[in-house]
């Protein structure tokens, strides 16, 4: 098959409750982590082998040529952005890739955003060529914030970060509901499952769910929920300084506002630098 040095076999997971896993028990995919530095996000490729449709996850709206350039290199056909949520850092580039390529949105449902195509909800698998993505609604640094599992591949959001997790102090975020989300379904996934976050500040690219389980300092097995909101109320972190422009404009499926201040153009305009995992 094609691509053969990019494919892992991924295994679905049948262990899960909460969904219905695949009835195909692997899946070949291209797979790619791409990182923009600006915000420290990270844009996930995924690729169909047999048909060739792809889908990008959490793609930020100024990395839209390298990811174009991306899909190219690998003779790949953008079917859907995807994003895990209404994001505060970085404006996603769901709307112009839909103008460059005639790819379609998805989106949680939970947002109701009007200019979303396909709205995703827990239960409900999204099909894209053989890749079968089982959505897994985790609120708690958002209310409407999403988890996709592939195969052996998790893609937290910023529900569930290597070492951490996302903060819980707007857009109706909540630490109880976090710890929930991830203690209580993240966590039930088999140890082995890989996860990949959409953020990581310490150039560290991939992480298991045994690994979090161990040594995640704010939710480790070892933290009880009263421990979780003492950490959660405690870190005192700055009111976010793109979240004014970010959140409309990700409402909007990727709108970046006119006269930006010069310090936080750099969100909008294109990245000079990516490093790749």
């Amino acid at each position: 098959m094609r691509y053969q040095y990019l494919r892992r076999r991924a295994n679905i997971h049948p262990q899960l409750s909460q969904i219905k896993p695949s009835h195909k028990p692997e899946v070949d995919m291209i797979f790619r982590q791409l990182l923009e530095p600006a915000s420290s996000t990270y844009t996930y490729l995924l690729g169909c082998e047999e048909t060739g449709k792809a889908v990008l996850i959490d793609p930020v709206i100024s990395a839209v040529e390298r990811d174009l350039a991306e899909l190219s290199r690998l003779e790949l056909t953008l079917a859907y952005s995807l994003d895990t949520h209404i994001h505060a850092d970085h404006i996603t580039a769901g709307l112009e890739l839909k103008k460059r390529t005639g790819s379609r949105i998805a989106s949680p449902a939970f947002d109701a955003l009007p200019c979303t195509d396909v709205g995703i909800e827990e239960n409900k698998a999204f099909q894209v060529g053989n890749l079968r993505f089982e959505p897994l609604h985790t609120p708690g640094h958002t209310d409407g914030h999403f988890a996709y599992l592939l195969g052996d591949r998790l893609f937290t959001g910023d529900a569930l970060l290597i070492d951490g997790c996302g903060r819980t102090d707007f857009q109706n975020g909540s630490a109880d509901d976090l710890f929930r989300s991830v203690r209580e379904k993240l966590f039930s996934l088999p140890d082995d499952t890989l996860v990949y976050p959409a953020h990581d500040y310490q150039d560290r690219r991939v992480s298991t769910i045994a690994q979090e389980k161990k040594r995640n300092p704010r939710l480790g097995d070892t933290v009880s929920l009263e421990r979780f909101r003492e950490i959660m109320s405690g870190l005192n972190l700055p009111y976010p300084k793109f979240i004014d422009h970010a959140v409309p404009g990700n409402r909007q499926c990727g709108v970046c506002p006119p006269n930006l201040k010069e310090n936080l153009r750099h969100y909008c305009e294109e990245i000079e630098h990516s490093p790749q995992g």
